[in-house]
């Protein structure tokens, strides 16, 4: 899977991924879960919708703060792998 240029992964957090930050290779979101155990349950539905399309993130669980981190490790860089996965991860998050 190719890498995506800075354009396109720029167009995508101005747009619709609007609430994911790009950390040099990644993309990361925080959310805050009203609980501790409606963050687990979070965590638990992006891991089966992360399975279900083979591509996972890194999951950092601090009490409620929930980030996710996405990257295509195998190809060093994004790729529309991880827009499509920051995008079911809000659909999620909602």
């Amino acid at each position: 899977m190719p890498l995506l240029p800075d354009k396109e992964v720029d167009r995508a957090l101005a747009g619709d991924l609007s609430a994911w930050s790009r950390e040099g290779d990644s993309l990361t979101r925080t959310v805050k879960a009203p609980t501790f155990l409606d963050g687990v349950t979070l965590v638990q539905r992006v891991a089966e919708a992360a399975e279900a399309m083979n591509h996972h993130p890194d999951i950092d669980i601090r009490y409620t703060s929930l980030t996710f981190t996405l990257s295509t490790h195998s190809e060093g860089g994004l790729t529309t792998n991880d827009l499509d996965l920051a995008r079911r991860i809000d659909e999620l998050v909602r």
